[in-house]
């Protein structure tokens, strides 16, 4: 909605000829602007809604102020009209005629009534609305339009485009929520027996209370955007929905993780009895090993080995349970927690197997040092060296021997290893020539 000039001195008949054309355009774009307010899809729910809140007190505001728009437009059209009478009067206007028009087309010249009951609620430039009348100039007037117009204009698109946005999100968000509830009650997922189900009885109160808020009272969600001056200048403000919507899709995967635990119980059930039952052996194979280690390994302690965990097997009972009764909902977190537990209870019988055989690979390993040694000492000539045999002997009956003192017997293979180590870094005399070499150079 444009403006028209500034007021001036008497205009001339070209000055009046320009200024009835822009009114004309003028005219034009108010009456296009207020007759697609008057038809805004907005401003028809608004009329029709029951409306609550910021939205329903800005809405009876933007009510008298479209009110006022139309007689403040009809006062207008009035004037335009009245100072085309005027110019039309004569080709060549008078003196009289161009000062009348300065007055209409300048002057404060036009009155609008403001007792008017429409005016009752709209605000108006001076806060006179007590007034039985206001005088404006055309220019006053034309920025009083512009002034009511953008802010029922910006009161119409905001909630119109709440409108638009979030009840067919909410509604096609609420029809998802109904197919999760029944999926949900078919692996027995329901309130006060599964937090799941608690939550889809939380996100279905909280979308009906959404909804409700949303149709009374749309700018309660709406969100102006910061130093905008253009009607309609913001977003709908979908927090509590985008809240619930992530709920609702946690909530989603949890009944597939119940669907995935109904579909392969069975096989998880076994792989736990499998898991259990290599525990179970592995720790009967350290018991065994346990006797072994101190029957054979002397000066050693050697720790306790532990019996299976009973609470695991009555765990395990509990969820075989579980599955004969289709609690699917109750079956899907103990089975996840088993496996875990399964898995650290074959991991801690492993260690206890690896802790209680330690002497006995400690043993092996001298055992392997030894013959090791035994080896290099044969490949440099020295099998036969008295001291070497005497201490290899000794090292040998230390370690198969029972039960084994693994600390005296390391020592044995360390004094082994050192006298041998001795032996390659002297240097050994040559032999001398035989009595056979003396009789060929005495023959030659």
């Amino acid at each position: 909605m444009g403006v028209t000039g500034p007021p001036g001195p008497v205009m001339d008949r070209d000055e009046v000829d320009r200024a009835l054309a822009r009114l004309g355009a003028e005219y034009e774009a108010i009456e296009t602007s207020l007759l697609a307010l008057q038809d805004h899809s907005g401003r028809r729910l608004l009329e029709g809604a029951a409306l609550t809140g910021v939205t329903k007190d800005r809405w009876t505001s933007a009510e008298a102020s479209i009110t006022l728009l139309w007689a403040y437009f009809d006062a207008y059209t009035d004037a335009l009209r009245s100072a085309r009478e005027i110019r039309s009067r004569r080709r060549w206007s008078s003196q009289g005629d161009l000062a009348e028009l300065t007055e209409l087309l300048r002057g404060e010249s036009v009155t609008v009534a403001g007792g008017a009951t429409a005016t009752a609620n709209a605000p108006t430039l001076h806060g006179n609305s007590g007034k039985l009348s206001e005088q404006f100039s055309l220019v006053t007037l034309v920025d009083r339009m512009n002034e009511l117009y953008a802010t029922s204009l910006d009161m119409v698109v905001a909630s119109d485009a709440v409108w638009s946005a979030l009840p067919a999100r909410i509604d096609l968000l609420a029809a998802e929520l109904q197919r999760t509830r029944k999926l949900a009650h078919s692996v027995g997922v329901r309130p006060g027996e599964h937090p799941a189900g608690d939550d889809l009885e939380r996100i279905t109160r909280t979308l009906t209370h959404l909804r409700e808020q949303v149709v009374s009272d749309p700018l309660a969600y709406w969100l102006p955007t910061q130093g905008s001056s253009a009607p309609g200048g913001g977003r709908p403000d979908t927090t509590v929905y985008d809240r619930e919507a992530r709920a609702l899709e946690d909530v989603r995967r949890e009944i597939d993780a119940v669907l995935t635990v109904r579909q392969d119980a069975e096989q998880r059930l076994l792989k736990l009895r499998d898991v259990l039952s290599r525990a179970d052996r592995t720790l009967a194979e350290a018991r065994i090993a346990r006797g072994e280690v101190l029957a054979k390994i002397a000066a050693t302690e050697v720790p306790v080995v532990s019996g299976p965990p009973t609470a695991l097997q009555e765990q395990l009972a509990t969820a075989a349970e579980y599955r004969r009764q289709a609690q699917w909902h109750r079956l899907s977190p103990l089975l996840e927690s088993l496996e875990q537990k399964a898995e650290d209870e074959l991991l801690r019988a492993r260690e206890s197997l690896t802790a209680v055989t330690q002497p006995l690979a400690v043993r092996a390993e001298l055992r392997g040092r030894l013959d090791a040694y035994k080896a290099k000492v044969a490949r440099h000539g020295l099998a036969e060296d008295p001291f070497l045999i005497e201490r290899y002997d000794a090292a040998r009956r230390m370690l198969w021997s029972a039960p084994c003192d693994l600390r005296v017997a390391e020592q044995a293979v360390l004094r082994y290893q050192q006298a041998a180590a001795d032996l390659f870094r002297t240097p050994r005399v040559p032999e001398q020539s035989g009595p056979e070499d003396r009789r060929g150079e005495a023959q030659s």
